[in-house]
């Protein structure tokens, strides 16, 4: 994937869905390294507003127990790329672990009756 000079211009609340037992573990070392994915890739992958919910269909359907995470992408500095992924679509990487401080808020992930996760209002939506 190539990076973008796009990073500085798109400073957002970005997003990232997490098994809770993960993010709790986050919280007590005080940082965030990735799921396996991220490692396995070498990045810890984000989602935009407009992402996020195509994300949760495609890699989380029916799942349990997950949390929706808000970053002030603007404090994760250089490390923070938008690069093409899914469909040509410029998705956010963080090339590096994810500093807590940069963390907006936490909130659970649910599911509704017919098996969607049940999203808060995003911002930039």
């Amino acid at each position: 994937m190539v990076g973008s000079d796009y990073s500085a211009t798109m400073s957002q609340i970005i997003y990232k869905i997490v098994p809770e037992a993960l993010w709790r573990e986050a919280e007590r070392n005080g940082r965030f390294t990735g799921a396996p994915i991220d490692v396995a890739d070498g990045f810890i992958h984000f989602s935009t507003a407009g992402q996020a919910r195509e994300t949760a269909t495609k890699h989380f359907a029916g799942q349990t127990g997950l949390l929706l995470v808000a970053i002030d992408g603007a404090k994760l500095g250089d490390l923070l790329k938008y690069e093409v992924s899914r469909g040509g679509a410029l998705f956010p990487h963080l090339y590096g672990p994810l500093d807590l401080k940069a963390v907006v808020w936490v909130q659970p992930l649910p599911l509704d009756t017919d098996g969607l996760h049940q999203f808060p209002t995003l911002e930039a939506e």
